[in-house]
């Protein structure tokens, strides 16, 4: 098959209701030790417009599963699609397709030596080939989004952790990728903070005028199930190497799991 046959042929499954994320009996391991498995026999599927929760204890493997799932790292063994190309892709000719998600890292991941917008702008310019007026638009509409102006020509060592997740936010956002991933993107901010987070990514599930309206798929993983109560619409569990789906909120709520109920406890800090 040609390059614009598949090309066209990957598109037209894609518009035939294809998941978003499709696992079938992964094993995953850790992205700093593969040898150290943290997830086996991983099946999940996500569909389009999903807003799903994975929950879990520090140190439970969330962020590993997330870096599976953001193409970082293969799987130790099964199968994993994204939007029905497998996964990870690293050839130039698939980047495209790699690109139709954003990975919001634990902790954000920022360039010091970068400003917030200079951050916000890099992939855009990078992938984009575009000169740095060229992108201004872009990451001019980003920064107005997140509140960041008073900040954009400040390098990220200087802000606080809460500027520096909303430059991560629109770092992740600027290519507008259909799938945003993050990882504990709540854990540290004052309630405030986790109040513009919990909304701003509600309105973004359900459609948000910078992506024409169009819901975006997310998948994030906290510590604290209690606050994505009415948000979240899917829920999963990441506990001793076994990833279980929850169900929606009622299920959370009536689960037995003693995980489960430690993580409802609002006394749990970390998002």
């Amino acid at each position: 098959m040609s390059a614009p046959n598949a090309i066209a042929a990957r598109e037209n499954v894609q518009a035939t209701g294809v998941p978003v994320i499709d696992m079938r009996d992964v094993t995953i391991g850790a992205l700093r030790e593969p040898k150290i498995i943290v997830a086996e026999n991983v099946n999940w599927r996500v569909e389009r417009g999903d807003f799903w929760v994975i929950a879990g204890l520090h140190g439970a493997g969330k962020s590993d599963l997330l870096m599976l799932a953001g193409g970082v790292m293969a799987p130790v063994s099964g199968t994993y699609e994204f939007l029905g190309e497998g996964m990870p892709i690293f050839s130039e000719e698939r980047l495209a397709h790699r690109l139709k998600l954003g990975l919001v890292f634990d902790g954000g991941c920022l360039f010091n030596q970068l400003t917030v917008a200079e951050n916000i702008a890099l992939p855009i310019r990078y992938h984009r080939n575009l000169g740095e007026k060229q992108a201004e638009a872009s990451v001019a509409t980003l920064i107005e989004l997140m509140e960041l102006a008073h900040c954009a020509d400040t390098l990220p060592g200087a802000l606080g952790r809460n500027w520096q997740r909303r430059t991560a936010l629109a770092r992740a956002m600027v290519l507008k990728p259909e799938l945003l991933l993050l990882d504990t993107p709540l854990s540290g901010l004052d309630q405030r903070e986790q109040n513009w987070w919990i909304a701003f990514l509600d309105e973004l599930s359900r459609g948000h005028p910078y992506y024409g309206g169009k819901p975006v798929t997310i998948v994030m993983a906290t510590a604290n199930l209690r606050m994505w109560r009415g948000q979240a619409r899917r829920f999963a569990l990441l506990n001793n190497r076994r990833f279980a789906s929850l169900g929606d909120w009622a299920a959370v709520e009536g689960s037995k799991d003693p995980l489960v109920r430690e993580l409802l406890a609002e006394t749990v800090a970390n998002g």
